[in-house]
This record gives structure tokens, C-alpha cells and sequence, in this order.
């Protein structure tokens, strides 16, 4: 598992910074489930946990999805894999999930997301659908998603090192 990971730079100005900073962490979440198989990314941690590396993707396939689709530019994007009746479908139904399927949608979303983000310029630049009664700036979406990835990250550095002893930043 090499690590083709690249550094954000140490001084940049904010928005190259945040944009960098959140590649890093969609990269690391790619890297945590390279070269697992699919038997192995849909291990799940420890019972009543649903959580395993699959889910994983498809969950900040969603994050990705509402935070930049229907949040930042206002597109009607339904959830891929949650529902009002089944708000943790992300986690819950990956045991015959097909793990290519689920990477390219996530990718797709997060080309989708670069795409939004360089449409707008100014990181005061606020959301088209409020949150929590308020619009919310570019720069709080992307300092929420470094946020949103690195927490789950972590779940993946743990996932990973119980399924083969992986471990690493």
C-alpha cells in the first residue's frame, strides 16, 4: 500500500490551503481501502457497529452529495443510499454492494463537488438552502468536510488495522 499521497503546501493562502487540505483527506480515505477486497471492504468493525471501509465510501458519497449538491448550489440530488425509512442504508446495506459501483459514485461526487467550488470564488460565497436556518458560507463547507473526512478517517485507520494490520497516516 504505497502512499502516492500528496502534502498540502505549508503556506498558501486559505482557499488553495482548504481546497488542499481536503484532497488529502478524500486521498487518505482512498488509500485506508487500497487493495482490500470486496469481501474485506464490507467487513463490518464490531457488532452493534455497521460500520466497515464500503460504508464508509458510500457515506461520504452522501456527505459529498448533500453538502455540495443540495446544500452549497441547491440541486434537487436525492440520497444514493439513504431513505427517510432507512437514514443509515449507507452503513446498514453493503453486504451485496458492489464496491466498484460504489467508488466510481463517489468519485463522481467529489468531481462534481471541485466543479461547484470553482464556480464560486470568494469563500464568503453562501449556500443557495440554508442549514439549520441559515445560509452557510463556502469556507464553513469546506472546513466541515476536512472535518467530516478526517473524523471518519480515523474509523478507517481502525477498520483497516483490524482487517489486516495495516496501520499509517
Amino acid at each position: 500500500m504505497p502512499d502516492t499521497r500528496t502534502d498540502p503546501p505549508f503556506a498558501a493562502d486559505e482557499r488553495p490551503m482548504l481546497q488542499a487540505w481536503l484532497e488529502l483527506q478524500r486521498a487518505t480515505l482512498a488509500w485506508k481501502c487500497e487493495g482490500l477486497s470486496p469481501e474485506q471492504l464490507r467487513q463490518r468493525s464490531v457488532p452493534p457497529s455497521t460500520l466497515s471501509p464500503l460504508g464508509l465510501v458510500r457515506h461520504m458519497t452522501e456527505v459529498e452529495r448533500h453538502w455540495f449538491r443540495r446544500v452549497l448550489a441547491g440541486e434537487d440530488a436525492p440520497p444514493l443510499y439513504c431513505s427517510e425509512t432507512d437514514r443509515d442504508g449507507d452503513f446498514d446495506r453493503v453486504d451485496a454492494a458492489d464496491p466498484a459501483t460504489a467508488f466510481a459514485a463517489w468519485e463522481a461526487e467529489c468531481a462534481h463537488a471541485r466543479a461547484l467550488v470553482e464556480e464560486r470564488r470568494a469563500l464568503e460565497a453562501l449556500s443557495a438552502r440554508p442549514w439549520r436556518g441559515a445560509p452557510v458560507s463556502l469556507r464553513w463547507i469546506l472546513v466541515h468536510m476536512i472535518e467530516e473526512y478526517a473524523r471518519h478517517n480515523g474509523h478507517a485507520d481502525l477498520l483497516r488495522e483490524r482487517i489486516d494490520g495495516v496501520v499509517g497516516y
